[in-house]
């Protein structure tokens, strides 16, 4: 692959640092902070312990020209008002889970129905929208904040106390990492995934459907109405999910035809030769005009992608900009939709004594 290196008005030997900032309040009066990181390359990210969202990224052109390339909204009353959970860190579970139940250990457990029948990203009020308590971390060649979150036994109806640590790390090397833990005091289900939309032209520069996506996939999950897996995979062959090879985003999408998935993607992708606990290739998005690539690596089995087919102007973005249709491109990598459900799905179990751990790297670059 082509690399074209870029030019910054940065000294060579500049250090990684973090910077804590105050970012407002909750409506409920909690302080929430935001960690700014920024690599010896100028490359620029800020998370913000609300809902552990990743608030933006800014990473440069072919030219060297440095950008937002996550939507966000402007204030955490933005966020908590309406934000289809940009750059959120979702669970306990993240996707679905059919008629909201599940029986684990021959005891059922009824979590939150907040998508008709069914439960969706850990309830009314997952991780998403809960404020984390962060803490600096820096290195000789990264800078990370660790942000930590206690989930109480029955919270949105999942069993045991669930200690969740997340940390974001950005290196030299223009990697943001994601790495996930979480302990728990009675057997329960855990899912963890980031749901950020990524438009590498830009935030704020209109949709994705011309940016260019490969996917490390030969299966997916089919789904009924309700988005819910029915436990079949099905092959990508002559399907518009087919980007085993590079595809425009919207050059295909006028085949998806079944209601439930509203004009776009909004699919779980079954990541090929994925072996647990090993980081595989999980998928490459890129803009042609910019020249800004981004590689996922993950541990996952999965990932939901997910083309942002909200109606145009659903959601602002800082200064009132109306976020179009298809607005970002979403890679969550993540364990099967209703796992829990599906016992010939791999495991989402955590039992005490057992530490859920799941790591998730996105490399940016730039190309010709």
């Amino acid at each position: 692959m082509a690399f074209v290196p870029f030019q910054l008005a940065i000294a060579a030997s500049a250090e990684p640092s973090v910077e804590t900032s105050p970012f407002g309040r909750t409506i409920d009066g909690e302080p929430v902070e935001l960690f700014t990181l920024k690599n010896s390359r100028g490359v620029t990210a800020r998370i913000m312990t609300y809902g552990a969202i990743l608030y933006s990224l800014e990473v440069p052109d072919r030219n060297g020209h440095f950008t937002n390339v996550t939507a966000n909204r402007e204030t955490v009353a933005d966020y908590q008002k309406r934000s289809a959970a940009f750059g959120a860190v979702i669970g306990r579970y993240a996707n679905r889970i059919g008629n909201a139940s599940f029986t684990l250990d021959g005891k059922e457990y009824q979590v939150t129905r907040n998508s008709g029948k069914n439960h969706i990203h850990g309830g009314a009020r997952g991780f998403d929208k809960r404020v984390w308590k962060g803490e600096s971390i820096r290195g000789d060649q990264s800078a990370g904040v660790r942000l930590s979150y206690t989930s109480k036994d029955g919270e949105e109806g999942y069993p045991g106390n669930l200690e969740v640590t997340v940390t974001y790390e950005l290196n030299n090397r223009d990697e943001l990492k994601l790495e996930y833990t979480a302990k728990t005091d009675q057997p329960t289900h855990v899912n963890l995934s980031n749901h950020a939309y990524w438009n590498l032209a830009g935030a704020y520069s209109g949709d994705i459907l011309n940016h260019v996506l490969t996917l490390n996939s030969d299966k997916y999950l089919l789904a009924d109405e309700g988005l819910i897996p029915t436990g079949e995979f099905a092959s990508v062959a002559n399907t518009p999910l087919d980007f085993r090879t590079p595809h425009r985003i919207g050059a295909r999408m006028g085949q998806i035809k079944e209601k439930q998935f509203n004009g776009g993607y909004d699919h779980c992708m079954v990541i090929s030769q994925a072996k647990p606990g090993e980081l595989t290739f999980c998928a490459k998005l890129k803009d042609p005009v910019s020249g800004r690539t981004m590689e996922v690596s993950t541990t996952e089995p999965g990932v939901q992608v997910f083309s942002a087919n909200f109606g145009p102007g659903a959601f602002e973005g800082p200064k009132g900009y109306p976020y179009p249709r298809h607005l970002g491109f979403c890679l969550e990598t993540q364990h099967f939709p209703d796992s829990p459900n599906k016992p010939h799905f791999p495991s989402t179990v955590l039992r005490p004594g057992q530490t859920f751990h799941s790591v998730t790297v996105h490399k940016f670059g730039v190309e010709p």
